[in-house]
């Protein structure tokens, strides 16, 4: 069997102007042993430069998706991506990922990790640029002590800041991150969370991150998109956050349209698309 998306709602695609990032349209479907899968139907919305947007939703619903097609791991089935107006077709140093299980090479120390990829990208730079570059990046996330160590001899959370490290030191104009912070305890990810807001402050690149975690969404974002659940997930609603920068977290919480917007939030993921059982 092979899906084809409804015409009626292709001809629905948006086109917005001069939009930094935008979704027209998209579509995606997998094969499967038994038949096509739509994953993903009818995707539209546009990201601004410098703005910080979650992706919450229920497991299958396509956000991890529609990450990897922004980073050009995967393309459409239909419909388009577009960054700065031009299709994305395939990964590029504009647009680089930090996956939550770090993804770092463990023979490597985390400077060798970061100087890898500036290499990489930057292959015309001498060794002493590089190094300033990597040397640069971990006092940004507080690794210059541990430039030395291997990922092994490294705790969750300073893996996580190497691969943070290494995603900021190509100078990205989109950091995709997928459930970065999701395998750390409590403690752990409210500092990595503090890091992060105040790296992107300081760089202002434009942040898609996935999280399963209301909370962290709120407390990070300015928009949270809200995925329907899958097969043919599509945008739900779309969350602008309305609390000033920078956030305090403890006044957050008291905030009375913070608990507001949780409770929208949880109503839209618990009742209005809560997985149902078979």
């Amino acid at each position: 069997m092979i899906y084809s998306p409804n015409p009626a709602l292709l001809d629905q695609q948006t086109h917005a102007p001069a939009t930094f990032l935008s979704f027209e349209g998209v579509y995606k479907v997998f094969p499967t042993p038994k038949g096509a899968y739509p994953a993903l139907e009818n995707v539209n919305f546009t990201v601004q430069a410098g703005e910080f947007i979650c992706l919450i939703g229920h497991s299958g619903c396509g956000k991890s998706t529609l990450l990897n097609m922004v980073a050009g791991f995967s393309q459409p089935t239909h419909g388009q991506i577009l960054l700065h107006g031009t299709p994305i077709t395939q990964p590029g140093p504009d647009r680089m990922v930090v996956f939550q299980n770090y993804s770092l090479l463990p023979w490597k120390t985390a400077f060798e990790n970061i100087d890898l990829a500036v290499r990489a990208v930057h292959p015309q730079l001498s060794q002493t640029d590089r190094a300033e570059i990597v040397w640069t990046n971990l006092a940004l996330v507080g690794l210059t002590e541990a430039a030395h160590r291997r990922p092994g001899q490294l705790s969750g959370g300073m893996k996580q800041r190497v691969a943070i490290a290494r995603a900021l030191a190509i100078r990205p104009e989109v950091l995709i991150l997928d459930e970065p912070f999701g395998a750390l305890d409590a403690i752990t990810r409210e500092e990595l969370q503090d890091e992060l807001l105040e790296i992107w402050r300081e760089q202002r690149c434009t942040v898609l991150m996935v999280t399963h975690d209301i909370d962290e969404a709120l407390f990070l974002a300015d928009r949270v998109i809200m995925m329907t659940n899958g097969p043919m997930a599509t945008l739900g609603e779309d969350l602008s956050i309305p609390f000033p920068r920078p956030r305090n977290r403890d006044q957050l919480l008291d905030d009375p349209h913070y608990a507001e917007l949780r409770n929208f939030a949880l109503d839209f993921l618990f009742h209005r698309h809560a997985h149902q059982e078979s």
